[in-house]
């Protein structure tokens, strides 16, 4: 090969190991929380929130570990609830749904199909608007057998098409396929077409592009890019719809003085550089001008990205009171100064209106 065809054929990887592109530092960003944007009748309670979604009529779609019965391992800590635009509760979708088991996010494609991720059972289940399963995709263990969770053993053990380990989120690119971050122990993204067929996958366990430590959140943009929150690995990879890796994105935004995080010790040096920036959740906007959101467990904040990268500002610390986080699993960003985020540690969906100067 010539130097000519060398340098043609390195260069998108030259572009894409790159740092983030510069320009001016961000800043962080005026933002309220919204007093009792949900409001539970009497006798429901939620758990830890896994995952929030709004649909295009603006209802709120919470995933929550509540609905908890039995012991502190193995319980069916599931419960999938609908919210009006006003905060009203609606209904609850899939009581007793065979899939129950340990909710991880929830998610609205385009067609206003709820589609729910549960970590415990394996299983991707999509519902239509009125709330009847339409797709199923996984399968969970069976009584019968040795129903125990996957154990994670060193090698991993190859990924199956069509089952799923830990499963974590799911997305659709503007053709309507599927792509599935699966998740904590394949350490991959499963591709099908819309209609539930199997296409692909790429990934697994690894440091290098195209691999992953525990994909945990997925989302595509308008121009069919799929954007992965790659949190053991502390950045965003990017690919295009067939898997070919594009760049990826690291968040490097300096922890203030003080921070606290919700529990445990004081991360310092290595620990808290490991933390900060790495992505929990991430969500795009809706077109035409899109920008990415995410989230990172310690210092607790919320990052506002430009698509190609760029940190444009970030808010929020983790805590426990009204703009403070704890553990944001999930988020949904109907708009670009409107969010909604779904907290682990808080118990709690909040809805934040930004405010950006």
């Amino acid at each position: 090969m010539n130097r000519l065809l060398l340098f043609i054929a390195l260069a998108p990887l030259a572009l894409a190991q790159n740092a983030v592109p510069s320009g001016a530092p961000p800043s962080e960003i005026p933002f309220e929380s919204v007093p009792n944007a949900l409001k539970l009748p009497p006798d429901l309670y939620l758990g830890e929130v896994a995952g929030v979604a709004v649909n295009s009529k603006r209802h709120i779609f919470v995933f929550s570990r509540g609905n908890s019965t039995g012991p502190a391992y193995g319980a069916a800590a599931a419960q999938l609830l609908e919210f009006a635009p006003d905060g009203r509760f609606l209904r609850e979708i899939g009581k007793n749904l065979y899939a129950w088991s340990y909710a991880h996010a929830v998610r609205v494609d385009e067609d206003d199909n709820i589609w729910v991720v549960d970590k415990g059972s394996d299983m991707i289940v999509e519902f239509d608007p009125q709330g009847r399963v339409e797709m199923v995709f996984g399968r969970k263990k069976e009584a019968s057998d040795e129903a125990e969770p996957w154990k994670r053993v060193s090698p991993p053990r190859p990924a199956i098409d069509g089952m799923f380990r830990q499963p974590t989120d799911v997305t659709w690119d503007a053709q309507g396929n599927i792509y599935i971050s699966d998740g904590y122990i394949n350490s991959r993204v499963a591709k099908y077409d819309r209609h539930g067929e199997w296409v692909k996958q790429w990934g697994g366990p690894g440091k290098g592009p195209g691999e992953f430590s525990t994909p945990h959140s997925i989302a595509a943009d308008a121009k069919g890019n799929i954007h992965v929150a790659d949190r053991g690995n502390r950045r965003i990879q990017v690919f295009d719809t067939d898997g070919a890796f594009l760049r990826e994105i690291k968040i490097d935004v300096p922890v203030p003085p003080g921070v606290k995080p919700w529990m445990g010790d004081q991360p310092t040096g290595e620990a808290a550089a490991a933390q900060n920036g790495a992505p929990w959740a991430i969500c795009v906007t809706p077109a035409p001008n899109q920008f990415l959101y995410a989230s990172d467990g310690f210092p607790g904040r919320i990052y506002k990205l430009s698509l190609d990268g760029r940190v444009l500002g970030y808010f929020g610390r983790a805590g426990r009171q009204p703009k403070q986080f704890g553990w944001i699993h999930e988020m949904a960003c109907p708009s670009e100064n409107e969010l909604y985020v779904a907290e682990i540690l808080n118990w709690r969906v909040q809805k934040l209106i930004l405010h950006p100067k």
